[in-house]
């Protein structure tokens, strides 16, 4: 066979080149990996592959749909290779494709071809690899899209434009020879062919700007003396999985060529290198914004992990023993933060106070709203003695704020040693008194908070008795959804408590909790839940 490597002289769309068979197993099929990467719907994701061992070399097809052929006939599974081969997959008429053992091989465009190999084994990289690298990918990528089509083309300068999700060109990054980056400001007016070459999906050549309609539009440009323009498409290529399925194609953007000399970008070699380097930089360039995006995502979901940490410390933690109550209690955020809140607070009169929350809403404006009101009320409970007093600070400061469409409801309340508890309750879900008498509902109070700045609001003054116990709650308990969308609803709620009457707090929490979750199976959860259980002990 000789000491030259064996290779295939592919001549189709993107041009002419040569792709050495350099490895023991070398690919061909549709997808980036594969070691030569060929388009149409009838190419399969892996379609043949060509195996270097003993000597010999052989095609074998894999399975493919529409067959590979040599010199004409397909073959049945594999065939042993001879010099001038000519190969064929699937269906691909417009594609030549040959196979040469000889120390000399046709020659085609180097830079070209090594630039077009330099980008597919970057896009590639970040097909595969996306969660590494530095959010700077996609300038790189650009950069050398830009300077390898400068280098095959001979231009002086260039830039890309890229489509925004509104479909309108935005400017990207533009070089010029040298590998120089250039102001965005040098190409403030040459927006006409860009626009032109993106609407129509067509490559664009100017060869002198002074005998056409652009030398006002383009004055920058023509006063630099650079009159010859080409430019093209950046067209990405959607494969697809099924052999019958119809591949789309997708305008991601342009990139634009400028030159002194007149012709020179309309050589033939150019042109063809031009092919071959945008086909590949289509790809690299939507990998690229891919895995920038991905790494967008991954940090705003690590923010908000952080901020669901940060949340979750705001709260007291559930379990709380004092001389006469203990306590328990757990909140779960639909979403990583929500807007339902509670806490605790030991009071100057010997009493235990203790508040939940729900913010209207849901998410991160309802987060940072819920623990706004939770400083508010650090800040008020030690100095206002009365559970009606407390409220309407907390609605005067939140009515203060301004803020749009943002209220709450909640429910406070102020247990003594002796077992009077004093409470308000703002339009809160009324919470349930638990006794051996039955079960009492704890409604006085008044309106959510942050409706009006002069709302008044009552409170109402119940005796308990040792082993009587409060259980809030937030809507999210008993509006809870099951899969055929019916309400886990106030009366389940009653009748589970009922169940576990005497039990200790933590017991009862976990009981409620058990029984929401059975409700729901594998509903999504469509807005917080949060439950606090108050014990009386005597």
């Amino acid at each position: 066979m000789g000491a030259s490597l064996p290779r295939l002289v592919v001549t189709d769309a993107l041009g002419r080149r040569i792709v050495n068979i350099d490895k023991p197993l070398f690919t061909i099929g549709r997808r980036s990996e594969c070691d030569l990467r060929l388009t149409g719907a009838d190419i399969s994701r892996v379609h043949a592959e060509i195996a270097v061992e003993n000597g010999s070399i052989t095609i074998r097809d894999k399975q493919s749909r529409f067959g590979t052929f040599v010199n004409g006939e397909r073959i049945a599974a594999e065939k042993a290779l001879a010099h001038a081969d000519q190969l064929r997959f699937g269906q691909a008429g417009d594609t030549d494709i040959y196979f040469y053992v000889d120390e000399e091989a046709p020659s085609v465009e180097r830079s070209a071809v090594s630039a077009a190999t330099e980008l597919r084994q970057m896009a590639a990289l970040l097909e595969g690899l996306r969660a590494l690298g530095s959010g700077r990918v996609l300038d790189d990528v650009l950069a050398l899209v830009l300077d390898s089509a400068i280098e095959v083309t001979g231009a002086e300068r260039g830039f890309i434009m890229l489509a925004n999700r509104e479909k309108q060109l935005e400017f990207k990054m533009a070089r010029a020879r040298g590998k120089v980056t250039l102001p965005g400001r040098t190409f403030e007016t040459s927006r006409k062919i860009p626009e032109t070459v993106f609407a129509t999906g067509r490559l664009n050549i100017v060869e002198d700007l002074l005998e056409h309609d652009f030398a006002q539009i383009h004055s920058q440009t023509v006063a630099l003396g650079l009159r010859h323009v080409l430019c093209t498409p950046l067209r990405l290529v959607r494969y697809v999985e099924r052999a019958e399925q119809r591949g789309a194609d997708e305008i991601i953007g342009v990139l634009y060529l400028d030159s002194r000399e007149r012709g020179a970008l309309k050589s033939a070699p150019a042109l063809s290198a031009l092919e071959t380097l945008s086909a590949e930089a289509a790809l690299a360039i939507e990998n690229a914004r891919l895995y920038r995006e991905a790494l967008e995502k991954a940090k705003f979901e690590q923010e908000l992990k952080v901020a669901a940490a940060i949340q979750q410390a705001l709260l007291p933690p559930g379990n709380r023993s004092g001389a006469f109550f203990s306590t328990a209690a757990a909140s779960i955020a639909c979403r990583a933060v929500g807007g339902d809140f509670y806490d605790y607070v030991d009071l100057p009169s010997g009493q235990f106070g203790f508040i939940l929350g729900d913010v209207a809403g849901k998410g991160s404006p309802a987060a940072l709203l819920a623990a706004a009101v939770l400083g508010m009320f650090s800040a008020e409970a030690t100095y206002q003695p009365k559970a009606s007093m407390l409220i309407t600070r907390l609605n005067h400061g939140l009515f203060r704020r301004a803020i749009e469409s943002r209220f709450l409801t909640t429910f406070y309340g102020m247990l003594g040693s002796n077992g009077e508890l004093t409470y308000c309750n703002a339009g809160h879900n009324a919470p349930l008194l638990v006794s051996a008498s039955g079960i009492r509902r704890l409604e006085t109070g008044g309106v959510v908070l942050g409706l009006f700045d002069h709302a008044s609001f009552d409170e109402e003054t119940v005796v308990m008795q040792p082993g009587d116990y409060i259980v809030l709650f937030s809507d999210g308990v008993t509006e809870a959804l099951d899969p055929a969308g019916e309400e886990f609803t106030d009366e389940r709620l009653i009748e589970c408590v009922n169940a576990h009457l005497g039990e200790p707090p933590q017991d009862v929490l976990d009981a409620v909790l058990a029984e929401v979750r059975t409700f729901c199976a594998d509903a999504t959860q469509s807005d917080d839940v949060t439950v606090v259980m108050v014990r009386f002990n005597g």
